[in-house]
């Protein structure tokens, strides 16, 4: 059991970063090194990280997956794209045109219970109309069926009509500025409804002065799900459903992990998660011949594997599985959760990571990483007034 009431704290309303600074590399860095606690500026990184990391990225991008429409009536519903149902693959989603369907959580369901609802939108000279309906019903999530006449790919129509989903938790709507700063600046496939947001911090001067400097990156793709803002409800936080998440992972990036073994940064914790699922699918490729990539790596898968098979050893066997069967990348899904009772990190040395809810899966994985030391170093940023969350400052953790 997993007491979840021991992973809580108290964030104060004020203490929510509810935007971004005017530079992202100004925020705060709270520097864990081996349970010393420290203070820099997030542009400092490259003097608080060894020299010589693989710093892993997740170069997912936010989409505009809120669509405001309207019943005939006038009555407003909010339509929250998930994740895609048909097409089920993001890229093809993405590049359809004319239909497409959609998990979906919708606003003022009540008000939705039969029927089209719809947006209407002007394209060059022409009026057009984006329809919807539910084509099947859930308790959380429902199908969505979005029909238009309109020359776009879907992925056109939510950028022009959709708007950023940004955390509940800001309580506010969105603005323009989140358009660009709720994205960190090596987003480029587009599938998140959440940003990986302890990227949002780095700059590309940063990146490119650390690169010079002998750090190497690489970059991995997890698409942010609803689900990272689900509250653990359960007492026991074992019993805690975590959601699913679709990743890909390149050969290139499965090589560079390899070499670098012992020295990778993961930036965020969807990196994280990530990463460490490759050890399940490398035990799978050992135990069985395949990775079975079209089932999701279990939220318990991890901690069966014996601790004999190392970080080192997941790596050699994936990149082997890789090279015969000639994939330039995997794709696969996890529904990992990572806890401070007896996971065992293989690949990942170091995390950069925001500052996260009180009784959180996250700060659950900040746990595992950082022991009882978790709240040592919550309780300096709360007294040395660092801005949480989202859109607040960073800390870098070394073991």
């Amino acid at each position: 059991m997993i007491d979840i009431r021991q992973y809580d704290y108290d964030l104060p309303e004020e203490r929510i970063a509810k935007f971004p600074l005017a530079e992202r590399s100004a925020s705060k860095l709270l520097v864990y090194r081996a349970g010393e606690i420290t203070e820099r500026h997030f542009a400092d990184l490259g003097d608080v990280l060894p020299v010589g990391q693989l710093v892993v990225f997740n170069n997912t991008r936010v989409i505009r997956a809120r669509i405001i429409m309207h019943k005939p009536t006038g009555a407003r519903v909010e339509v929250f794209c998930l994740e895609p149902h048909d097409p089920a693959d993001y890229e093809r989603a993405f590049a359809v045109r004319g239909a497409c369907e959609w998990s979906c959580i919708v606003g003022n369901l009540k008000k939705w219970k039969e029927g089209d609802v719809q947006i209407e939108f002007r394209v060059g000279e022409r009026d057009e109309k984006l329809r919807a309906r539910i084509v099947r019903r859930g308790g959380r999530e429902q199908t969505v069926r979005f029909e238009w006449t309109a020359p776009m790919t879907f992925g056109e129509l939510l950028e022009h009509l959709g708007r950023i989903p940004i955390p509940p938790y800001l309580n506010r709507e969105s603005e323009e500025i989140d358009n660009t700063r709720y994205q960190t600046v090596y987003s480029r496939f587009e599938g998140s409804v959440a940003a990986p947001t302890a990227g949002l911090h780095f700059t590309s001067e940063l990146i490119e002065g650390m690169r010079l400097r002998g750090f190497a990156f690489e970059e991995v793709t997890l698409h942010v799900g609803a689900g990272t803002f689900l509250p653990v409800k359960e007492q026991d936080a074992t019993r805690h459903a975590m959601h699913t998440e679709h990743f890909e992972v390149r050969r290139r990036t499965v090589g560079a992990l390899l070499s670098k073994w012992g020295a990778i940064t993961a930036v965020g914790t969807t990196s994280v998660r990530t990463l460490e699922s490759l050890t399940a699918l490398a035990w799978r490729i050992r135990t069985t011949g395949s990775p079975d990539a079209e089932r999701a790596v279990g939220q318990w898968e991890l901690y069966d594997i014996p601790s004999a098979f190392t970080g080192r050893e997941a790596l050699e066997v994936l990149l082997g599985y890789m090279e015969r069967e000639g994939l330039d990348a995997l794709k696969a899904s996890t529904q990992i959760m990572i806890t401070p009772e007896g996971y065992e990190f293989r690949i990942v040395t170091n995390i950069v990571t925001n500052f996260h809810q009180p009784a959180s899966t996250l700060l659950l994985l900040v746990s595992a990483y950082a022991g009882d030391d978790w709240r040592r170093i919550y309780d300096y940023a709360l007294g040395h007034d660092f801005r949480f969350l989202s859109y607040g400052d960073s800390s870098v953790l070394m073991r």
